[in-house]
C-alpha cells in the first residue's frame, strides 16, 4: 500500500515534526530547574524551531501535503498547529489561496492589496511597507488573531462571525469545504489545549519563555517574506519573487531559497524545484529579476539588491 503521496523523503519533515512536538514540552518540564544559561538557550531553541516550521515544514505541508491518506495528513496538521501555534489548514487557506493567487500585488483602486500579506499593503505611493512595521505589526496581528482562536473555545473553536475572509477562502465543494472547516477547528482545539498544557506544566516558561519566543518567531517570519518580495516586480509572474541558489541553505531548508520557481509552479513538490527552474529558465531569463546573494531572513545585508518595482512595467502574464 502506498503511504506517500510523493516521496518517502517527506519522512524527514514528518521527523522534524515529531521531534519538536517532542522537545516543547520537554523545555517547559525543565524550565524550574535549568540555570539560567540553558533557559536562554531553551529559548533560542523554540524560537528556532517555531520559525524553521513555519517558514520550512508547515509551508511545504501547506502546498503539498506528505500522506495519500487524508486522515493522515490531518494528524500532521494538528501536531504542527501545535508546533507553530496556529492552525495549519488555516496557514494553507490563506496562504496557498491568497497570496500564491495575487502574489504581493500592489495597492488598488480601492486602496488596499488583495493579497492580505502583501508588503505593499500598508505601503505608500506604491512602495513596501517599512520592514519594521511589516515585521512587527504583522506579528501584533497574527497574536491578535490567536487571541480570537482561544477565544472561539465557547463555539468549540468553529469558524463563525467575523472571519468571512477565512470561510471565503474555503472550498465551494461542499464535502472538501467541511473538511477544510473540520480541521480548522480540531487544529484550534489542539493549540488551544496545548496551551492548558503548557500552562499546567509551567506557567512561567509558557509566560517568559514561549510566548514571547512564538512572537519573535512570527516577527522572523514577516521578515523572511518581505524579504522574499522586496524590490521584486509584482507585474510580472516571473520576476514577482526573490531566489537564492546557495547549496547549503537550500540542503537544510528543502529548497526554500527556489522561491521564484516555487511562485512560479506553487504545487510543484520541493524536491523539483530545481527542475522548474531549468524548465522556466527562458521565461525566467527573459526579464530582470532579483537573485540574492543571502537568505531571504538576511536580506537586510542585500544592500545591491536592485529595486525593480520602482520601474512599473507593463503588466504580464
Amino acid at each position: 500500500m502506498k503511504i506517500w503521496k510523493n516521496t518517502p523523503k517527506d519522512s524527514i519533515l514528518v521527523g522534524i515534526s515529531l521531534t519538536q512536538f517532542a522537545v516543547t514540552p520537554i523545555l517547559a518540564i525543565t524550565w524550574d530547574t535549568a540555570s539560567l544559561p540553558i533557559r536562554i538557550a531553551g529559548g533560542v531553541l523554540i524560537t528556532l524551531m517555531m520559525t524553521y516550521n513555519i517558514i520550512v515544514v508547515s509551508h511545504l505541508f501547506t502546498h503539498v501535503p506528505w500522506f495519500v491518506s487524508n486522515r493522515l495528513n490531518a494528524v500532521v496538521s494538528v501536531v504542527n498547529s501545535v508546533n507553530i501555534g496556529q492552525s495549519v489548514q488555516a496557514y494553507q487557506l490563506t496562504h496557498v489561496r491568497n497570496h500564491h493567487r495575487f502574489n504581493n500585488d500592489r495597492q488598488g483602486p480601492d486602496g488596499t492589496t488583495r493579497d492580505a500579506s502583501s508588503t505593499y499593503r500598508r505601503g505608500k505611493n506604491g512602495q513596501h511597507e517599512p520592514l519594521l512595521s511589516y515585521a512587527l505589526g504583522g506579528a501584533v496581528d497574527s497574536i491578535v488573531g490567536r487571541v480570537k482562536d482561544v477565544g472561539s473555545t465557547v463555539r468549540l473553536w468553529k469558524v463563525g462571525r467575523g472571519e468571512e475572509k477565512l470561510l471565503s477562502l474555503a472550498s465551494r465543494r461542499e464535502t472538501r469545504r467541511v473538511r477544510e472547516l473540520r480541521q480548522v477547528q480540531a487544529d484550534r482545539a489542539a493549540h488551544c489545549l496545548s496551551l492548558v498544557v503548557f500552562a499546567t506544566i509551567s506557567w512561567q516558561w509558557t509566560v517568559f519563555c514561549y510566548l514571547p519566543a512564538f512572537f519573535i518567531a512570527l516577527t522572523l517570519v514577516n521578515v523572511q517574506n518581505y524579504y522574499r518580495h522586496y524590490g521584486a516586480n509584482p507585474e510580472d509572474r516571473a520576476s514577482d519573487s526573490v531566489s537564492h541558489y546557495n547549496r547549503v541553505y537550500n540542503f537544510l531548508t528543502f529548497n526554500d531559497g527556489y522561491h521564484q520557481e516555487h511562485h512560479l509552479s506553487p504545487g510543484t513538490h520541493w524536491s523539483r524545484m530545481p527542475e522548474v527552474k531549468e524548465r522556466q529558465r527562458a521565461k525566467l531569463e527573459a526579464q530582470p529579476r532579483i537573485v540574492s546573494p543571502v537568505p531571504a531572513l538576511l536580506g537586510f545585508l542585500d544592500r545591491r539588491r536592485p529595486l525593480l518595482h520602482e520601474s512599473k512595467p507593463e503588466r504580464t502574464g
